[in-house]
């Protein structure tokens, strides 16, 4: 599975999983760190946790894991790192504090919900 089908299926989950504002950023020719940041946000601590498990499940699946990081006593923050595609999962005061889409600006935004609006 190559970095754009991975960020789709992973976002395809957190549609699934009714996450909310859900953005794919490509930054592939911005950063080395990775090619996509995809940010979601969840309405409480137990969606947030709700959208990660899903994620991690789904792509276990295929067997693909992300990669070791801190556990998730943060409850404003999750991360999942699967070294192509960095999931982003924040509660609503964090994703505006830490303001993600305006740091990686420069890369490809594509807001979700505006497309599957386009679609409907």
């Amino acid at each position: 599975m190559n970095e754009k089908e991975l960020a789709n299926k992973i976002t395809q989950v957190l549609v699934d999983k009714k996450g909310v504002d859900i953005v794919q950023i490509h930054v592939g020719n911005l950063t080395t760190l990775t090619d996509y940041f995809i940010i979601v946000t969840g309405t409480s601590d137990r969606h947030m946790q709700t959208l990660a498990e899903s994620v991690e499940e789904e792509l276990q699946k295929e067997g693909i894991l992300p990669r070791p990081s801190e556990d998730r006593k943060n409850k404003s923050w999750i991360l999942l790192d699967y070294g192509d595609v960095v999931l982003n999962v924040f509660d609503e005061e964090s994703r505006r504090m830490y303001n993600l889409e305006r740091l990686w600006a420069d890369g490809d935004i594509l807001r979700i919900e505006e497309l599957i609006r386009k679609h409907e």
